[in-house]
């Protein structure tokens, strides 16, 4: 194909505007977005370090590198460039995390891969240790027009979730560890006590671990992310350029002191 050049080792699939036009996430990125789009292009940055990384880590592993919106949109204006290039004669826009796209129904649509009952994407090469984007252009690319995969329904992380978050089909985000580990105020013990538990002061990766088709992922060839990675932090952290930098410095300062805490006083 004509654009592998351009992508690389990234994985990358197209799939129709038209079908996403009427469930655009209202957001203020939506003002770039092509007039006359015709095609989306998603594409995958896989973050997957390798187990050796993650030993003595504390984080979500996605929070393991730099903050992702960095390296991507490195990424991602690399490829603007080549293909503005390539084809001068149209319009491309890209979007990352704050986008106006569904973006896990856009990467199923390209047949990157499947929709998880912990409502994450799930690569076959990758599993689901990737973050989304897309490319939204007025030119168009012939969509993906194959069977649309599906994860294999095992339900090991419905039943694995330490908190009982997901099932029926849905996540109950106020259950969710990782949602809870970022809010601001008091930590509940229950919650802090998970957290020590699993010894993690940001996030949670629990489904994402015992999930099979993330068992044989491939690491990632972006080499910035081993480049950065720091896995594990402690008190006085700097969470500048982090994926935890958002929330300021309070609220994983409060989580790293809470689950020293208890884990001290389980010895």
């Amino acid at each position: 194909m004509e654009t592998d050049e351009i992508f690389g080792a990234l994985p990358y699939g197209f799939s129709s505007f038209q079908a996403v036009r009427d469930c655009l996430i209202p957001c203020r990125a939506a003002s770039r977005l092509p007039e006359n789009a015709e095609t989306v292009i998603s594409v995958l940055f896989p973050y997957y370090l390798g187990e050796e990384y993650y030993r003595d880590s504390n984080v979500s592993r996605y929070a393991v590198s730099a903050d992702y919106h960095i390296i991507t949109k490195k990424i991602t204006d690399g490829l603007l460039l080549k293909l503005r290039e390539r084809y001068p004669e149209n319009k491309f826009e890209a979007f990352v995390d704050n986008s106006p796209l569904p973006e896990v129904r856009c990467a199923v649509a390209a047949g990157l891969g499947c929709l998880g009952k912990n409502n994450l994407f799930i690569s076959e090469k990758y599993g689901s240790w990737v973050f989304l984007g897309e490319i939204v252009t007025d030119r168009f690319f012939p969509p993906y027009e194959g069977k649309i995969k599906k994860c294999l329904g095992c339900d090991r992380c419905v039943r694995e979730c330490p908190t009982g978050a997901l099932g029926s089909g849905r996540v109950d985000t106020e259950k969710c560890l990782s949602f809870l580990s970022q809010k601001k105020g008091d930590l509940a013990p229950d919650i802090a006590a998970k957290m020590a538990e699993y010894n993690c002061v940001w996030g949670c990766d629990i489904c994402q671990k015992v999930c099979p088709m993330n068992i044989a992922a491939e690491i990632t060839p972006i080499a910035d992310f081993f480049a950065t990675a720091e896995p594990s932090v402690d008190s006085g952290v700097n969470v500048e350029g982090r994926a935890f930098a958002w929330r300021g410095s309070k609220v994983i300062e409060r989580n790293i002191e809470k689950v020293k805490e208890i884990q001290k006083a389980r010895r």
